[in-house]
């Protein structure tokens, strides 16, 4: 579409101009540099041009793959890939943990963060010293499992996103707002992973029946040499295209959070109304308690999503309130299930499980609490979201703390 007389009817008119390239840029680069050529003289359409054409005149920049920050990407998914390998070797041979597959893909996410955002050194031997030093204990653990080394398995990678964490957010890691951008390259890490996996799913699943009409059973070979390797590989692909900011993650993640959090208010509020009319009562019923704490951790994920993609602009909207209300019923659900567990503790003792969970739920609920008091306010218009979102992030350590107590110090206590 040619547009170019249009672009020189609204020549001194910077509004239509911005109008008419967001409608469709590609139209708009095409029909300029006719109308450029006959306008040189013109300060608004100089600008104009240097905007389109300022990667070209600048002369220095270099071809996407040889990017720096790619090659590190491409180097380290490789690595990724082989490493997961090798551990799921030796998974399969029962010679170590399954939870050891983590080690195949988040040292290497955290190294790309380092490489591309060099911290301190003093920084970079702690984070190596925790992969390191988890990586050995871990494997000291017996390898039939008991209570605690459950637990330990559970919780390490809770200690180790963390680490990842302080990797991403460098020498910053003590500022509230590179912590808020760690939480948000999560949603937008999730949402573009979920993605890609779900191709790499289809992409085996047809493999797969193409190899079957030729006669070839080819699914365990294809699980362990491709989509173990390239799930693992992915992990890096889409650390490095977030980062790079893709814009489908990044605009996508604000969208799912006010579409999913209103759908878990009332999914949730419908579920407990329904387990009280039956009876259901998580001081007796052990099963019934460990869904009432997932449940709990399901709403704090999302309050907490929600939370970081809503931005830093004073206004109130409905989605805030939807998730004071998911604050509120949050609190409503661990002081239940806080209740009960004392109760279990009271009762039938002492366990590695019950003391895990009592700990996770009276951190929850001071987390909850935290984040309850400057919402209250951002919403009675007394501050800004900023602090609703420094209140998060200020907390976020403390459950890498327990997460490394129950791995380290419960097998040790429960033996």
């Amino acid at each position: 579409m040619d547009i170019s007389h249009l672009i020189t009817h609204h020549r001194t008119n910077p509004y239509e101009l911005e109008q008419m390239f967001r409608k469709d840029p590609e139209a708009f680069k095409k029909s300029f540099p006719s109308v450029w050529e006959q306008n040189q003289d013109s300060l608004l359409l100089a600008a104009w041009h240097e905007r389109l054409h300022f990667k070209e005149a600048g002369g220095k920049a270099t071809a996407p793959f040889w990017q720096r920050n790619f090659m590190s990407m491409g180097i380290l998914a490789l690595m990724a890939g082989l490493a997961s390998r090798i551990l799921f070797h030796y998974v399969e041979q029962q010679t170590i943990a399954p939870i050891n597959l983590i080690f195949g893909i988040l040292p290497f996410i955290a190294a790309y963060f380092i490489y591309n955002n060099p911290p301190r050194k003093s920084v970079i031997y702690v984070l190596a010293s925790i992969f390191l030093i988890s990586g050995v204990y871990l494997n000291l653990l017996p390898l039939k499992p008991s209570d605690s080394t459950i637990l330990a398995y559970m919780h390490l990678p809770i200690l180790l996103w963390v680490v990842v964490g302080v990797a991403f957010t460098g020498n910053e890691y003590g500022r509230g707002n590179t912590r808020l951008a760690y939480l948000k390259f999560n949603g937008e890490f999730g949402i573009l992973y979920a993605s890609m996996a779900i191709s790499g799913m289809l992409l085996f699943g047809l493999t797969n029946q193409l190899f079957q009409v030729a006669g070839m059973e080819i699914s365990e070979f294809y699980f362990k040499n491709v989509v173990l390797f390239g799930a693992a590989a992915l992990t890096v692909v889409a650390t490095y295209l977030v980062s790079r900011n893709l814009r489908l993650s990044r605009h996508i993640a604000p969208y799912i959070a006010k579409i999913f959090s209103p759908l878990v208010l009332v999914t949730l509020v419908v579920y407990l109304i329904t387990v009280i009319g039956v009876g259901k009562n998580p001081f007796l019923d052990r099963n019934f308690l460990m869904i009432f704490n997932g449940i709990l951790l399901c709403v704090l994920a999302v309050t907490i999503f929600s939370i970081t993609e809503n931005g830093t602009e004073a206004n109130r909207g409905i989605s805030d309130y939807i998730n004071f209300a998911l604050i509120i019923l949050a609190l409503i659900i661990d002081s239940v299930a806080l209740s009960a567990i004392v109760f279990r503790l009271s009762s039938y003792g002492i366990t590695p499980n019950r003391m895990a969970v009592l700990g996770i739920n009276i951190l929850i609920w001071a987390n909850l609490i935290w984040i309850l008091f400057p919402y209250l306010q951002f919403l009675r218009g007394k501050a800004g979201s900023f602090i609703v979102q420094n209140a998060v992030t200020k907390y976020l350590p403390l459950y890498g703390v327990w997460a490394a107590i129950v791995t380290f110090v419960f097998p040790i206590i429960f033996r």
